[in-house]
């Protein structure tokens, strides 16, 4: 009886003695491009971030110096020599920017209450009831959001002289909110189009009225209305061109409008107006720093829906 040798390939017999599975070509090239790849993108997000946040710390660093040391060394921080304090004090001694706090806290949260209240309800009617005009009024929305409202500048005008409320802090918000419903509107059409309609159902049948069921709803689109109130606060705030056509008096005077009153015709408070534009910032970089999560969930699932 002959015995047949068993002939084992090179390739077999290096997978026992090495016990490692040999490495495709086609296979580490597809992760030499995956790695590629998440360097490439997350390089671009590093420069991009870099892009908009070095302006501001750039802001903030000569807002502590002279002028002087503005103009020789504007990317260089503050040093013991040209650390300086006087653009904040000249801000606090001379202007009203209290005054102008208030004012603008005030007009910003009243549009963001009346927006996040107004454009909650029409979403949820246009979404909800199927009348004759509901494609006709969503298609107005729609041109409201592409549209500026810079445009009716003049008739806006001259509705708020008819109404005896030019110079006052309501005509801004009148106009604010009338500037972010469309917005507002179609970013909570697309949440309330997510709730289960079972949901809704089932709280008529258990006797709840219309009010009532809305109201159960709101639980659900509650990170639409928080991508509501961001997406109003940052417009309504750093705005300076209604606060200078409606509500240009110094009481009246919002953050925007009062940080011009450094710049003049031939000679600038530098430290003055960067320490002003400094303050003006500081709330909207806390307020979106602590609200950053419910700020992107917000608006990425209300657009991927």
């Amino acid at each position: 009886m002959t015995r047949t040798a068993s002939t084992t390939s090179p390739r077999s017999t290096g997978n026992r003695s090495t016990g490692r599975r040999p490495v495709r070509p086609r296979a580490a090239h597809a992760r030499g491009g995956r790695l590629a790849a998440v360097v490439g993108v997350h390089g671009t997000l590093i420069a991009l971030c870099a892009a908009a946040v070095l302006p501001i710390l750039i802001v903030v660093m000569n807002s502590f110096k002279t002028t002087m040391s503005i103009f020789d060394s504007p990317f260089a921080p503050p040093t013991a020599e040209t650390f300086n304090v006087d653009g904040y004090v000249s801000v606090l001694e001379r202007g009203s920017f209290v005054l102008n706090y208030r004012n603008s806290i005030i007009v910003t949260l009243a549009t963001i209450a009346l927006t996040a209240v107004l454009g909650t309800l029409a979403s949820y009617a246009l979404v909800e009831y199927r009348v004759r005009w509901s494609g006709v009024l969503v298609g107005i929305f729609a041109v409201g959001i592409m549209l500026p409202i810079r445009l009716g500048t003049v008739p806006l005008l001259k509705t708020m002289i008819s109404w005896h409320l030019i110079d006052t802090l309501a005509a801004l918000v009148l106009v604010y909110t009338a500037m972010q419903l469309p917005l507002a509107i179609a970013l909570m059409m697309t949440y309330f189009r997510g709730v289960p309609r079972e949901l809704k159902e089932a709280a008529r049948m258990d006797g709840a009225g219309e009010l009532r069921t809305f109201g159960i709803t709101l639980p659900i689109v509650r990170p639409g209305i928080a991508a509501v109130g961001s997406i109003t606060m940052l417009p309504v705030w750093n705005d300076l061109w209604f606060p200078l056509i409606l509500a240009p008096s110094k009481e009246n005077q919002t953050v925007t409008l009062g940080v011009q009153q450094f710049v003049g015709q031939f000679q600038s408070d530098y430290p003055a107006l960067l320490a002003s534009l400094t303050l003006g910032a500081l709330p909207l970089v806390v307020l979106f720093a602590v609200f950053s999560r419910q700020f992107i969930q917000g608006l990425s699932r209300g657009y991927g829906r």
